[in-house]
């Protein structure tokens, strides 16, 4: 059974006891556009008790806000909701209060016209109160009623909107534009994790540089990434020959990347040139900007502290701020300080962030191709050798215990990178000169 499949016996089974139950929202939504569903929710006005006794395997996610899930073969599920209109929103995010409605009510309190459309899957009919259909033929996204009262009940919708337009291509309906830039400052209300959501959302989406354009547009850029603005007005190029600014710079590296993007790339697409503005200079007929990605990783740590990312995507942004620079000399580097950071597990990510910088910039991808050659041609035994000693090899050579430890280590596994050892004697023999 697909989860089309199993979403239409959930609106039989509610009809079939008297109730009327729709699908509700995005499926519709992806529905018209042609697209596959990632899920299905439906609206009923069915009360999530009447829901719990319908069905033999549910479980109650938000009853107070009349939400029931139900739950088919496994991994088969859908939330079904009890049409409501909604009271004040106190905290900017959730109702105080929900009362039971019909579906135009219902339809009537969601966000977008887009996002509020209902459809029969039993008699194959769209129920469209807030003219959703004639937006999405049009390439319209519009807050559905007040703008201002839409926001004002959930202030992350302003960055549901962005990420709405993106996705699916759709222009701003001007009065949903101009309410959010007069109430742009005020998502900084919304909790940290929030809007990474909907970053990684949208940063992972081919048309990101377009999303970030129209965040700044929007006002939305600011209150998020303030250090963002730093890079607008900076020039990019000669100061004879400017060739833009670095946000424009920024954003044509963000277009640029080849699909799958990760967030921690396309984050770190974002940031890598985020310490240019604190360390400009100018050096004769040059721009300078020494250091800037050593500043660019402690404010992407900043940045990364301040949202609240994970360790995981903390540590491969911060890594790849600081070294999206490293490679560009790889054809002239020490082999054991490339087979260093080739074999990095975000090595990957690095070349495809150097690829776009580089052809962000017209400049030559040869750095790249040599990495990538060398990837390809070198066996992992030799790219990365399992350590020839240790410690406990230091231990027994008589070598006092302390930090010259990892300096012999060190020193010895680099020689075994670069090649000039290659057996155990060999090291053991260079850590006791080492040693000495």
């Amino acid at each position: 059974m697909t989860e089309r499949e199993f979403a239409t016996d959930v609106v039989r089974c509610l009809v079939d006891a008297g109730h009327t139950a729709y699908w509700a929202g995005g499926c519709v939504r992806d529905q018209l556009l042609g697209l596959d569903p990632a899920d299905y929710d439906v609206a009923t006005n069915a009360r999530p008790e009447q829901v719990q006794t319908l069905f033999r395997r549910t479980v109650a996610v938000g009853l107070s806000f009349g939400v029931v899930e139900v739950l088919g073969p496994r991994p088969l599920k859908v939330q079904v909701a009890t049409f409501r209109s909604d009271g004040e929103y106190s905290d900017g995010r959730r109702p105080d209060s929900v009362t039971y409605c019909d579906p135009r009510e219902d339809a009537l309190r969601r966000d977008f016209t887009i996002n509020g459309m209902f459809f029969d899957p039993l008699a194959g009919q769209l129920i469209d109160y807030v003219g959703g259909q004639e937006d999405l033929q049009t390439k319209r996204l519009r807050a559905i009623g007040s703008p201002l009262d839409r926001f004002t009940e959930d202030k992350l919708r302003m960055l549901r909107a962005v990420r709405m337009a993106t996705r699916f291509d759709l222009e701003m309906d001007e009065a949903t534009a101009i309410a959010i830039r007069a109430m742009a400052g005020q998502i900084s209300v919304v909790s940290a994790e929030r809007i990474a959501e909907e970053l990684r959302k949208l940063l992972v989406h081919p048309r990101r540089a377009r999303g970030m354009r129209l965040m700044d547009d929007l006002q939305l850029l600011g209150p998020i990434l303030p250090e963002a603005l730093e890079m607008k007005g900076l020039p990019q190029g000669p100061p004879a020959a400017p060739t833009g600014d670095l946000w424009e710079h920024v954003l044509q590296v963000l277009d640029l990347l080849e699909q799958p993007v990760s967030f921690p790339l396309a984050f770190a697409a974002l940031l890598h040139d985020i310490g240019k503005r604190r360390t400009a200079g100018r050096v004769g007929d040059k721009f300078s900007f020494h250091g800037h990605e050593h500043v660019g990783k402690r404010m992407a740590a900043e940045i990364n502290l301040r949202l609240k990312l994970s360790n995981i995507e903390r540590a491969r942004i911060e890594w790849l701020v600081e070294k999206h620079q490293y490679l560009c000399d790889a054809e002239v580097m020490r082999v054991s300080r490339l087979k260093k950071i080739l074999i990095h597990p975000g090595i990957g990510e690095l070349l495809a962030l150097h690829r776009a910088d580089s052809r962000a910039t017209g400049k030559p991808l040869g750095h790249v191709e040599f990495c990538e050659r060398f990837l390809c041609d070198t066996p992992a035994g030799v790219l990365n050798p399992p350590p020839l000693i240790t410690g406990d090899d230091l231990t027994t050579l008589g070598i006092p215990a302390g930090p010259a430890y990892k300096n012999i280590l060190d020193a010895v596994r680099e020689a075994q990178l670069e090649g000039t050892i290659g057996t155990r004697e060999e090291a053991l023999t260079m850590a006791l000169g080492y040693s000495v």
